[in-house]
């Protein structure tokens, strides 16, 4: 297998600790700056409704600072299309969002608010962005994708992680053997094929092997790493993780 598998890197978590206490440190836009710099492929960040992390500020400091594209993660709102149509950032990614969660729970229900989300990311793909919808290894929910529009599907690999986390090794093989069954639908319909949540140096390798994907998009945890390796080291090595499972 030799096509390259992309590495996106979400920033939003070096916003948190900023937040945490205030002030402007450490700032996200220099964390993506070093991402790009260690081989990140692209920058993703999450303008929730409530702004717990990425600010707006932050929007406009991506889109100024960055070489290459910005992912901009965003519900499907008014608001965030407005602001989505104002930068025109490479990619959207329309993510489900609810205020109580702690992170991105599950994928988009495309299927329900079919007609909705169509005439939502119209205006989306005229402006020059990549739509992309976050959704579950569900063929119906990638059936729905393709037909409002969008040109990205990227999966929800949480419950795989979770259950590799935990041990629980018949979950995990299920949810793998889903995701495989899935990237391959969705390729075969024409969708870009993208991964991510959740994903670490453990369970990254099996969803990097995926012939159809084509990008994993990993946040909290190379944040995390971050304090041990530094940012840096911490993404060279899941580049390095990633490249070995696709070249095996």
């Amino acid at each position: 297998m030799t096509s390259k598998l992309r590495l996106g890197v979400n920033i939003d978590h070096v916003a948190t600790v900023r937040n945490a206490r205030g002030g402007a440190l450490p700032d996200p836009v220099r964390a993506a700056i070093a991402a790009e710099e260690a081989g990140a492929d692209g920058i993703t960040a999450h303008l929730r409704e409530d702004r717990r992390h990425i600010s707006d500020a932050d929007i406009e400091g991506l889109m100024a600072a960055l070489k290459g594209p910005l992912n901009f993660e965003m519900a499907a709102t008014p608001e965030m299309q407005a602001i989505a149509l104002r930068h025109k950032p490479h990619a959207v990614c329309i993510v489900p969002e609810k205020r109580e969660e702690r992170t991105t729970e599950g994928g988009l229900e495309v299927a329900r608010e079919e007609n909705a989300l169509a005439h939502f990311i119209a205006p989306l793909r005229e402006a020059g962005s990549r739509v992309s919808i976050f959704i579950a290894a569900d063929q119906r929910q990638i059936e729905a994708a393709n037909r409002i529009g969008a040109e990205v599907i990227e999966l929800h690999t949480g419950a795989y992680c979770d259950a590799h986390a935990e041990g629980r090794f018949d979950v995990r093989d299920a949810e793998l053997r889903k995701l495989t069954d899935m990237a391959a639908f969705a390729h075969d319909l024409g969708l870009e094929v993208h991964a991510g949540h959740g994903l670490t140096y453990d369970c990254a390798p099996s969803i990097a092997a995926l012939p159809q994907v084509i990008e994993l998009n990993i946040g909290h945890f190379l944040i995390g790493e971050a304090i041990f390796r530094g940012l840096g080291p911490a993404i060279s090595e899941m580049r390095r993780v990633m490249d070995v499972a696709r070249n095996s």
